[in-house]
């Protein structure tokens, strides 16, 4: 490969599908990734390394949210480092591909890393919420309490229905088309707009509101998965046998 440039366009031949797929993840995050990833390509980095500074960007971003009092440059700064970790969390895929394809302990450590980053935001949500005394109603602590364990519980639940249907040889191929109303539809379980929100922590009370709203719709969705995944899994009983 000789340039920037091609490797750019080798990556944009090289794209996954896009059913399912959320708005942002979609048209931006990809995008980015497909960037940063032929940078990095150039530049001989692996995949475990971008997966590294990935998590690294994040967790900077989450330490300063749960540090610094609320404003608006720490919005700026806390939101450009959650975009540039989501991107270099794609960056790490597309550059797998650019060499020929991933790796069991590259997988591994990419879901670790996504693990411990959704641990943490919603964590440093809560202590900046308590420790620069945002609200004086202290229910508002229970919002990213919340949140906290809806994204854990949709994480564990993702993970654990592939592995689930590979078992059983039953395909993992998303069949929900490849519709841009979809995307928009399942924008509010997109995690690049939940960094967007983090534009508006200057404005704490903007903040509460926006993020309580993700955390509803992101409610509704796990509620719906979780009905889909039972029916799902309760079709694949052995025969005579009853859940």
């Amino acid at each position: 490969m000789s340039s920037y440039g091609d490797a750019v366009a080798r990556l944009a031949r090289a794209q996954k599908p896009s059913a399912g797929t959320p708005v942002y993840s979609r048209f931006v995050n990809r995008k980015l990734g497909r960037y940063l990833a032929a940078g990095a390509f150039l530049l001989n980095r692996t995949p475990n390394q971008v997966s590294l500074s990935s998590g690294f960007c994040s967790l900077i971003g989450i330490v300063l949210l749960a540090t610094i009092a609320p404003s608006l440059p720490l919005a700026l700064v806390v939101t450009a480092l959650l975009v540039l970790g989501y991107a270099l969390d794609s960056a790490d895929g597309q550059l797998a591909r650019l060499r020929g394809g991933g790796s069991p302990v590259g997988e591994w450590l990419d879901h670790m890393i996504d693990c411990v980053k959704i641990t943490l935001l919603h964590s440093a949500v809560l202590v900046s919420f308590y420790r620069f005394d945002a609200f004086s109603n202290e229910l508002v602590l229970l919002v990213p309490l919340a949140y906290l364990c809806v994204s854990a519980v949709m994480f564990f639940g993702l993970i654990l229905i592939d592995q689930l249907r590979r078992r059983h040889g039953v395909s993992t191929a998303n069949v929900r088309g490849d519709s841009v109303l979809k995307s928009l539809v399942i924008a509010p379980t997109d995690y690049g707009i939940l960094c967007l929100v983090f534009l508006t922590v200057g404005w704490p009370t903007l903040f509460a509101g926006l993020y309580g709203l993700m955390l509803l719709a992101n409610l509704l969705f796990l509620l719906a998965a979780i009905s889909k995944w039972y029916k799902e899994m309760a079709a694949l009983a052995p025969s005579g046998v009853r859940a």
